[in-house]
């Protein structure tokens, strides 16, 4: 099995892999393996965020072939998962470059969909990166793929029965949401949930704007969006676990025109990943908040220590909140020491004798003190 990427590399990776249709790992692997100066074998396994994996073969005495094997989980029970026979996954295949990628009739065991690329089709240069960022954004053709077959699956009888059974969709681990269809619009629900109570106020906080700025003029063809504290009446007769909520619930009206031919593959996407873009702005948004207060608190330190300011003027200060504390704390003991030493220096000195030359002499010789006898004496009645 080969790594590629360091480890910096691969945290970079993992903050834009929930948004960006192409997979950033696979898209590193394909462009080291299409800038190979020289051959190699490839065994090599991935595994993303939703238990999506992939599995990259190829033999030294072939470089040029590459076997790319995909799994994409089913989002929702019962749900058949695309095969790769589909006509809508042939044309989105067949799009990305005559030649270089043909999908295999038998894919490898344990996997839904097994692609074979040419690296001799692929040019160098831009051209070759946009092919192999197409290659790598096939695992998003399926995924909205299987949430296309539920979105575009109305049945009329369920609106004469007067019932619209929710469909429950899992991606993100922990994260489900619900769709809901009827006859003109269908509803998409995300129950919300979140770690810490801060979490909380800056999610319901962003829900309640995105609800304003949503019903704006400006945004008029956006889906519109409504957020509740309580879950939505379509959602009555679901589990416990699945509507116990912090963050309340967001809903999202899809109308006909937002699954049109054009927009469907950015609709469904962005569906998809909801979750994930609003805990991504939760965590920047809580960060931005802890730079400003920690910029506030080092300000405060300074100006309660306004005489350490003089000092470390002439001093390279070194960034953070805890290198002007530890300042600070020194400065005072240096102080407290230099005070202590003037201190004991006044009392030592008051104990010092007068120095006059020759008095010594003059002590010895007239100011002796008389010398007494120590003899017994006998007690007077």
């Amino acid at each position: 099995m080969t790594c590629f990427g360091t480890y910096e590399a691969r945290e970079r990776r993992s903050k834009v892999a929930l948004f960006q249709r192409p997979s950033p790992a696979l898209k590193e692997v394909l462009l080291n393996l299409h800038r190979a100066e020289k051959p190699m074998n490839i065994d090599h396994h991935l595994c993303e965020i939703g238990s999506v994996r992939y599995h990259i073969e190829s033999s030294a005495s072939d470089p040029q072939q590459i076997h790319l094997s995909m799994s994409i989980p089913s989002l929702s029970q019962g749900l058949v998962i695309s095969k790769p026979g589909d006509r809508y996954i042939i044309l989105k295949v067949k799009k990305i470059c005559p030649g270089a990628v043909d999908i295999l009739d038998s894919a490898k065991a344990g996997y839904q969909l097994t692609v074979e690329v040419n690296l001799a089709q692929i040019p160098q240069g831009k051209g070759g990166v946009k092919i192999i960022t197409a290659i790598a954004s096939i695992q998003s053709t399926l995924l909205t793929s299987q949430l296309k077959e539920v979105v575009c699956r109305f049945k009329p009888q369920d609106a004469l029965q007067g019932t619209y059974r929710p469909i429950k969709i899992d991606y993100h681990p922990r994260e489900p949401f619900f769709v809901i269809l009827k006859p003109h619009k269908t509803n998409v629900v995300f129950p919300m949930r979140f770690r810490e109570p801060s979490d909380v106020a800056i999610a319901v906080s962003f829900f309640q704007e995105l609800v304003d700025v949503g019903s704006s003029a400006a945004l008029a063809k956006a889906p519109p969006c409504t957020w509740s504290p309580i879950p939505p009446p379509e959602l009555r007769g679901q589990p416990a676990e699945d509507l116990s909520t912090n963050g309340g619930f967001v809903s999202f009206d899809i109308l006909p025109h937002h699954i049109s031919n054009k927009q469907l593959d950015k609709t469904l996407w962005n569906l998809l990943n909801f979750n994930a873009y609003v805990k991504s702005h939760v965590k920047c948004t809580r960060g931005f908040i802890q730079r400003l207060m920690r910029k506030r608190s080092d300000h405060l330190v300074k100006v309660l220590h306004g005489t350490g300011l003089e000092i470390s003027n002439h001093i390279e200060k070194a960034p953070g909140r805890r290198w002007t504390k530890k300042f600070a704390r020194l400065l005072r003991l240096k102080n407290f020491k230099r005070r202590c030493n003037d201190i004991s220096r006044m009392i030592t000195r008051f104990h010092y004798r007068i120095k006059i030359r020759g008095f010594s002499h003059f002590q010895h010789r007239w100011c002796a003190v008389p010398k007494f006898s120590c003899a017994r004496y006998t007690k007077l009645e």
